[in-house]
């Protein structure tokens, strides 16, 4: 079974495990191509070579870096002709140009045809993103869903194919994993290990510390957070990792709310890193707020902070309750009460967190790992194959 993925995402390295999973299971002969980078409204990702054994990685040029909705690989035909897939797996979404134009060029050498989508709103695109959609939905053998309702939108807007529902990334249980000790030993001056040093912040080893990290955008809620977190009573420090557009406005107000000395902005990190930052946090926290044009889609962050046995609280915005299941805190989102209730109650009860975050663990290694998607995806691959729907 020759597979080709097309993938902008796979420029991450911690993502690129499911393909080291994919490559091992019988008869699949697998390629990846991706993008020198990608840059988004979070900040620019170079491709991170980290887990590149048992396929084959190409380094594609990409038109149009940044641009979601019209980006595409000028030199994508050139390459299928020589790979000859007979499975094209378009890690991207049906209304954008990248789609069209891959799948058009699989059609042309008898590939059969895969999309991904995350998209939870029924949104109507202008055209032509409108008609690449629909031409889309056409062109393909199959489609996979990172949630469920991205399946009823498929469903609302024409598409009457076969369709799955996958994440479109696990996590790898052996590099996400608790450490023994999850409190992280400090050196002489007090100070965490360097590889998650604030410059500025010392973090008392009594401290209840709390994490975030992603975008910082509005639609993710960290000034929810912040303003939460400054009505704790507890001994608490907080750890916001990410960049985004929101960067100065939130320093500002945790400078309004007297808790600057409290809460260290750190810059984005490798993905290959994560494990590190998470497993110093005693509680983390994904406090999304919905847009109109915008609810969260998954919130991957969750399963990584799960699988290092940090306890997590999630809002009720979009897919997050169903990520979380009954191993973690949900609260309605918006509410600053409720989220500080819910941070309260884990610094208060250490018996419950550690219940908490022995149920998140388990939640990951029983749904999420790289493993379980990418044997899924692989019955999609057989299905797309045989003409069938997977089941």
């Amino acid at each position: 079974m020759r597979v080709v993925i097309l993938s902008k995402a796979l420029v991450v390295g911690a993502y690129q495990r499911k393909l080291e999973e994919l490559a091992k299971l019988p008869g699949v002969e697998l390629t990846a191509i991706v993008p020198p980078r990608w840059r988004d409204k979070r900040g620019d990702t170079t491709l991170q070579r980290a887990h590149t054994q048992g396929y084959e990685l190409i380094v594609a040029p990409l038109a149009f870096d940044g641009s979601y909705h019209f980006h595409f690989y000028p030199t994508l035909g050139r390459l299928l002709r020589r790979l000859r897939p007979e499975v094209l797996h378009v890690d991207e979404e049906p209304y954008n140009l990248a789609t069209w134009h891959a799948l058009r060029l699989g059609e042309q050498i008898g590939a059969r045809s895969l999309f991904f989508t995350w998209q939870n709103l029924d949104r109507r695109y202008p055209w032509p993103f409108r008609a690449f959609e629909q031409d889309n939905y056409r062109r393909v053998a199959h489609a996979i869903a990172g949630n469920q309702a991205a399946v009823s939108v498929l469903r609302a807007k024409g598409y009457t194919g076969p369709v799955s529902v996958i994440p479109q990334f696990g996590v790898d249980p052996e590099i996400f994993r608790p450490m023994a000790d999850q409190r992280p030993t400090t050196d002489d001056q007090g100070q965490p290990p360097s590889a998650i040093r604030p410059s500025s912040l010392v973090l008392r080893p009594s401290s209840f510390v709390i994490g975030y990290a992603g975008g910082l955008l509005p639609e993710k809620g960290v000034d929810l957070l912040l303003a939460a977190c400054a009505g704790l009573a507890a001994d608490w420090s907080l750890l916001i990792q990410g960049d985004g557009a929101e960067r100065p406005r939130l320093a500002a107000l945790a400078g309004e709310l007297g808790i600057t000395d409290r809460v260290q902005f750190l810059e984005r990190r490798p993905s290959t890193e994560m494990p590190d930052f998470y497993r110093v946090l005693d509680a983390f926290v994904l406090p999304s707020v919905s847009r109109p044009n915008w609810i969260e889609q998954f919130g991957r962050v969750l399963i990584e902070a799960m699988a290092c046995g940090v306890p997590v609280i999630g809002s009720t915005c979009g897919e997050i309750p169903n990520v979380i299941g009954d191993a973690g805190l949900v609260f309605p989102e918006g509410n600053v009460a409720a989220l500080a209730a819910a941070l309260a109650a884990l610094a208060a009860d250490p018996a419950r967190a550690a219940d908490l975050a022995g149920r998140g663990r388990a939640r990951v290694l029983a749904h999420f790992t790289q493993a379980q998607v990418a044997a899924a995806t692989y019955v999609v691959y057989r299905a797309v194959l045989n003409g069938q729907s997977a089941t």
